[in-house]
């Protein structure tokens, strides 16, 4: 029996050169994608918040502002004065429960340490701050703490830096997104062919609904969240009440997590005065966060965002991973346009089908049938 001839794959040297263009090709655009990956951020969130602002622009222009220009400046200077006396009202107060919260840490750091008053059972039973005196002088001693507190300081004036500049951009950005959004749009659907322009116009409509209505819904429900833990610490005379709210507004933005760790905190502040205030605060938001989800959420976000509670821990999950706090906040978004367009692939897909298999049956019913010879 004669051995199976030896097969040989061969390739052309331009098939070679063009998946080796093709492959450098990809890794320059993920080295792009990860050095711009601060500016891409900046971008997304600007995105988003254009989306969220593009309604009541569109509203302006229907309405009788038919310049784009003018709409988006009023709707854009409305939003800035929303924005700026919100602000106003609550920035003294908010400025000077920080200071005294920084005033009163460490009375409450000496209390914890001694193992007094209400958070004392950390170090007594559970010797929380020895351990963390231990880890503190692992890190290093001598000059490698100077040291280390000189990077510190450094690294926290870069952040401040960077996240002045961040604010400022996404500002601009939003406003040149909601200026010149449509036109951008309108040139990308002229490059495409005619026939799938309703398609992807159609997509289009859907990812603005989705992330516009996602992004006002959070913004609102957040703002809900902290007004509402402002009240009831007021109620208590519970201190910084006003920062304690501002801080669960900002953690309520986060999907799933964020409630979890503001009330957290907020109970472990509500604690030091007494475990009454803490035991009533911590029922406030076991009820808030039950009305939150059963009712503020499906009556703000309506039917924007068709996502299940286990696709929206995965999505969040992996935001976090990838893009840490901005990462968790823009997933929803990202996950509920993903989701559109495989359901418009799976319409589309399931639409052709159909039409294949009605062609068939067509042709099978214009057929001549067959004749059986007697």
């Amino acid at each position: 029996m004669l051995p199976a001839p030896e097969r040989v794959v061969t390739f052309r040297p331009r098939t070679v050169l063009t998946v080796a263009g093709l492959l450098l090709g990809l890794a320059i655009a993920l080295w792009v994608i990860w050095v711009a990956r601060r500016v891409l951020i900046w971008t997304l969130i600007a995105l988003f918040l254009a989306l969220a602002l593009s309604p009541a622009v569109d509203a302006l222009q229907r309405r009788g502002l038919r310049r784009r220009g003018a709409a988006a400046a009023v709707v854009y200077l409305v939003a800035l004065l929303v924005l700026a006396g919100l602000l106003a009202l609550f920035i003294p107060t908010l400025v000077q429960q920080v200071e005294d919260l920084v005033q009163a840490t460490p009375g409450y750091v000496r209390d914890l340490t001694g193992g007094r008053g209400p958070l004392g059972f950390l170090q007594t039973k559970y010797h929380v701050v020895d351990r963390v005196q231990a880890a503190v002088n692992a890190n290093g001693s001598g000059g490698s703490r100077i040291l280390g507190g000189a990077s510190t300081a450094l690294d926290v004036t870069r952040s401040v830096v960077t996240f002045v500049a961040g604010v400022v951009t996404i500002a601009f950005m939003t406003f040149f997104m909601l200026l010149e959004g449509p036109s951008w749009v309108e040139r990308f659907y002229g490059l495409l062919p005619e026939d799938a322009r309703p398609r992807l116009r159609g997509i289009a409509h859907e990812i603005q609904r989705t992330v516009g209505g996602y992004v006002t819904g959070n913004l609102l429900i957040s703002l809900i969240a902290g007004l509402a833990t402002t009240v009831v610490l007021f109620a208590l005379g519970v201190p910084f009440a006003v920062a304690l709210g501002l801080l669960v507004a900002v953690l309520d933005l986060i999907p799933l997590a964020g409630a979890t760790l503001g009330a957290i905190v907020v109970t472990l502040v509500a604690l030091t005065q007494s475990l009454t205030d803490a035991i009533v605060v911590l029922a406030f938001f076991i009820i808030y966060q039950q009305l939150e989800n059963h009712l503020l959420q499906p009556l703000v976000y309506g039917r924007t965002v068709e996502l299940s509670p286990l696709a929206i821990l995965i999505s969040v999950l992996i935001g976090a991973e990838v893009a840490g706090v901005v990462g968790a906040l823009c997933a929803i978004p990202v996950a509920g346009t993903i989701q559109i367009l495989l359901v418009d692939w799976q319409r589309h897909r399931s639409a052709r089908e159909q039409v294949a298999r009605d062609g068939e049956g067509g042709a099978t019913a214009l057929s001549p049938p067959n004749v059986v010879a007697p």
